[in-house]
């Protein structure tokens, strides 16, 4: 049996990060497997459904490293891969659970129907019971009524037994005999509902494993029904947990971004944040947490889930991305550097030379690409950064001197500062002038950097353009 996996999302909005660490569990698991990841898209919401959503799904997928082996764009021997090319099936299906007496035509209309539901409510009675009126209906008068022109719905008949099956992550889950009564598996308008035309695509596309989050456990309560009327074996369920914030609620827009489009464009690194997503949920056999998802081979598997909610946490995020972002090259740093330094800076004008040393210099200052802005002034703005330890530093005797020294040894030169000048300069003052220890050193840099503190003095300082650096000196 080859395993078949799949993600299926709609194209109504951006990939949710919750969305992408579906796609990458099921990926992943098919991949460990030797089987395949087939991408569909459920696109029967038309009116909210949008192809310039399904592309920028891909593209994130894409991005995130998770490469599909069949889908819409790829095609493939299930196909089609789209929900709305798939219609005429699903209306031939559930016609024939009509025609078997598993389904039939329910004529109530949407205020009908809102109006037994609150009845049944307010009786304290299960409303689905109501939804049922139709069942036993001729299926010669009810015909009738469809040539009539009248609007119907097609409903599922519950068989009226108990549903039970064994999930990957949850084990074993046991449905009350009443917990859904006839549900509707065709609308009016003829679309079908999730549970059904889901039901229908995973068992033509022959699935052998789902995960998706346990919100949708519930579900399956419904669908089981439909694997059983189409005489189909279902899928292996896997059940992940809930993605939450700090206040333990379902993860929203209320704890910041929440698309992978949002973190691309904000500069987090695509293997940092599969990497991160992994592990919310999920735990490495070898108890580490920083590893490159596409290496984990058989070591995937759903054994290792965890059936708590997984809290997200964007500090630990951009940890994750701070590690990432320290293996990559020098040369790949500065290209991420110059996406997201505003054109204007002072930056755009240095050689590549120079910024690949910048990059070296500041990769371990940063957790992101965009980070490296709050770092731009020590290079390109003269004004001081005048706190407490700058303002002590400034106040030692010996810092008049080194300023005064530094002044003239710079007063003819018209290029940058060498880290060999720097060096030389650090030598004369201390054998010289006889300043050592932390006036020497934190004296010399709030001279010549404005600052108490900040990264390796002699290439910050061959980095900053000689005229910053006489400003600082006047």
């Amino acid at each position: 049996m080859t395993v078949r996996v799949r993600f299926a999302p709609s194209p109504t909005g951006y990939l949710h990060i919750g969305g992408a660490r579906t796609a990458l569990y099921s990926y992943l698991f098919a991949k460990a497997n030797g089987g395949k990841y087939i991408l569909r898209i459920e696109d029967t919401d038309l009116e909210r459904s949008k192809r310039e959503y399904e592309e920028a799904q891909i593209a994130d997928l894409k991005w995130m490293g998770i490469e599909h082996d069949e889908g819409p764009d790829k095609g493939g021997d299930f196909g089609p891969y789209r929900q709305s090319e798939r219609l005429q099936i699903y209306k031939d299906i559930a016609w024939d659970f009509v025609k078997r007496g598993l389904a039939y035509p329910c004529f109530l209309t949407s205020i009908e129907l809102e109006r037994l539901t609150e009845k049944a409510t307010s009786e304290n009675k299960d409303p689905h019971a109501y939804h049922g009126q139709f069942r036993d209906l001729d299926p010669a008068q009810a015909q009738k009524r469809i040539d009539a022109g009248e609007e119907y719905v097609i409903r599922f008949k519950n068989p009226g037994k108990t549903w039970e099956f064994t999930d990957l992550v949850k084990g074993h889950v046991k449905f009350p005999e009443n917990m859904v009564g006839d549900f509707v598996i065709l609308r009016a308008n003829g679309m079908p509902v999730y549970n059904f035309c889901c039901v229908v695509d995973d068992a033509k596309m022959e699935m052998t494993h789902v995960f998706r989050a346990e919100e949708h456990l519930n579900n399956t309560c419904r669908q089981l029904m439909i694997y059983d009327a189409m005489g189909v074996t279902p899928p292996r369920f896997g059940h992940v947990s809930l993605l939450i914030g700090h206040d333990r609620q379902k993860l929203s827009k209320r704890h910041g971004a929440t698309s992978v489009t949002q973190y691309k464009d904000q500069g987090y690194l695509p293997a940092a944040l599969a990497n991160y997503l992994c592990l919310l949920g999920w735990s490495h056999p070898d108890e580490t947490d920083i590893f490159d998802v596409n290496e984990l081979g058989d070591k995937f598997g759903y054994e290792r889930f965890s059936k708590s909610s997984a809290m997200y946490d964007i500090a630990k995020l951009n940890f994750f991305n701070e590690q990432w972002l320290r293996k990559l090259d020098d040369k790949d740093i500065a290209a991420g550097f110059d996406r997201f330094i505003p054109e204007g800076s002072e930056y755009h004008n240095q050689d590549e030379a120079w910024k690949v040393k910048f990059a070296g210099l500041m990769k371990e200052k940063i957790q992101l690409f965009s980070h490296i802005n709050e770092h731009l002034p020590i290079f390109f703005d003269a004004a001081v950064d005048a706190d407490d330890q700058y303002n002590e530093a400034m106040g030692w005797e010996t810092t008049p001197q080194i300023k005064e020294y530094l002044k003239a040894q710079l007063a003819d030169q018209t290029t940058n500062v060498t880290e060999e000048q720097v060096g030389e300069w650090m030598n004369y003052l201390k054998k010289e002038l006889k300043i050592k220890g932390k006036p020497l050193f934190m004296g010399t840099r709030v001279c010549l950097t404005g600052r108490a503190h900040g990264p390796d003095l002699k290439t910050v300082v061959a980095l900053t353009p000689i005229k910053i650096i006489k400003e600082r000196l006047a």
